[in-house]
């Protein structure tokens, strides 16, 4: 691997005597690693991730595409360091409270996956992406994750300005030029040039400035990215410190040594670094800093209010769920919200571009409900309502791919299939044929 000239002199200044070992891994593959889903997969016998509950490592790179219980969000494939986030939040948050948590660059949903698994149902995360496209790729998978607490949104980050402070935690993955990714991605290096560097740093200075107002007093703002340049962490770190007319305060996150993390300590400032030399992962860079200026927090007084569906249909849908629920009706579509939060998803749903909140339940078509697939998948689903049906691997990939598995003969009615007991999505039994109702822009289109 033929590193840029102008990265490889910065890092063998900044590695001295570690520079071969750094050049040497990067002639090896990356490894692979999953973290499953606390709320449908209890544990994995593989090697455990040291920073995180939940995260393993596999002995080698599988066919997802070709899994079931990838599909039925038991697991998200993540690269092993961003998964340090959970140190970061355990460390520095209080978990048992409720929390208004954003994740701002959130697609295609990797860390907010992770939030979701981390905090308690009495908190709400939102989860934004700028580019659309990016934000239906994350919807699918925050659908897939199961969670109710969630708002997914499509929005520029200075269009959080308005929510000022409103959220208890922050955490910007900023875009960034991508150094840590080179063994994983040699595009990433193709790419990569010093003026890309600074315009990254620059681009990744407007999202903290634009978005800070949002974050409340004594709230945490967790900043990462996916290179090593100072320009691009600890100088923005630098940057937002010293053009803020209030105090912030740099938090240290207590790590074991054998962890191979790197801490950085600079003019106060805590970062941690991970080197793929010295972890089982790639490059990564992480900081958590706390608001202490005070942030008057927005009032969420709305005209506009969600449209309620009747007390009929209420009856009928909150059977299918665990927990009560508000229930809204958008054109003919049941959307849940957890009665928690409706407040705070209406005012948000006025504010911001929703892509969606809450859980998409059932479509109502002449008194008739039909269920819809993020029900299906959804942790609030109460399975004791519907007939399943249990596929088999040929079986269940036949289904993901929209094709009619032969199930359910002389059966009628909508069922529940699933594969390994994890609900796969919805079929309508009709007696001598059935319908496949998974989402055919989620069809797998891979053979084998």
């Amino acid at each position: 691997m033929q590193f840029p000239e102008a990265f490889q002199k910065r890092m063998q200044a900044t590695l001295a005597e570690e520079w071969p070992a750094f050049e040497a891994i990067h002639q090896q593959p990356s490894f692979t690693s999953i973290r499953l889903n606390p709320g449908k997969q209890k544990a994995y016998d593989l090697p455990k991730i040291a920073w995180t509950d939940f995260g393993y490592f596999l002995p080698e790179r599988p066919s997802f595409t070709l899994d079931p219980t990838f599909h039925a969000g038991t697991y998200y494939v993540q690269e092993a360091s961003s998964m340090f986030l959970e140190q970061a939040l355990k460390q520095t948050v209080d978990l048992t409270k409720p929390l208004r948590v954003l994740d701002l660059c959130a697609a295609p949903g990797g860390k907010s996956t992770h939030l979701l698994s981390l905090l308690n149902r009495e908190s709400l995360l939102v989860s934004n992406e700028v580019i659309r496209s990016r934000a239906s790729i994350l919807s699918e998978n925050i659908q897939k994750w199961g969670n109710a607490n969630v708002v997914v949104t499509n929005n520029d980050p200075k269009d959080f300005q308005r929510l000022n402070g409103f959220f208890d935690v922050m955490v910007v993955d900023a875009p960034c030029s991508g150094e840590g990714l080179f063994r994983k991605d040699p595009k990433a290096m193709e790419e990569w040039s010093e003026d890309n560097v600074a315009l990254c740093a620059q681009r990744q200075q407007r999202i903290l400035a634009d978005v800070w107002p949002a974050l409340k007093q004594d709230g945490i703002l967790i900043y990462c990215t996916c290179t090593y340049n100072e320009k691009e962490n600890e100088e923005n770190i630098g940057w937002l410190i010293q053009n803020s007319t209030f105090k912030i305060q740099s938090l240290r996150v207590e790590q074991n040594n054998d962890w191979g993390v790197e801490e950085i300590v600079k003019n106060g400032i805590y970062g941690y670094r991970f080197f793929p030399h010295k972890v089982k992962g790639e490059g990564f860079f992480i900081s958590v800093l706390r608001k202490k200026d005070e942030a008057e927090e927005v009032s969420m007084r709305t005209k506009t209010q969600l449209p309620l569906v009747s007390k009929k249909i209420a009856e009928r849908v909150n059977d299918w769920l665990l927990h009560p629920h508000q229930l809204i009706l958008l054109d003919d579509l049941i959307v849940a919200l957890p009665e928690q939060f409706s407040t705070e998803i209406n005012w948000l749903a006025n504010n911001l571009n929703v892509v969606t909140k809450g859980t998409a339940v059932a479509t109502l078509k002449h008194e008739k409900l039909i269920p819809e697939h993020a029900v299906a998948l959804s942790l609030e689903l109460n399975r004791n309502q519907f007939t399943e049906i249990e596929l088999s691997l040929d079986q269940a990939l036949a289904y993901l791919r929209k094709e009619t598995p032969l199930i359910g003969e002389g059966q009628k009615g909508f069922a529940l299939v699933t594969y390994k007991n994890h609900p796969l999505g919805w079929v309508n039994l009709l007696g001598n044929r059935i319908n496949n109702l998974y989402p055919a822009n989620w069809r797998v289109r891979m053979g084998g």
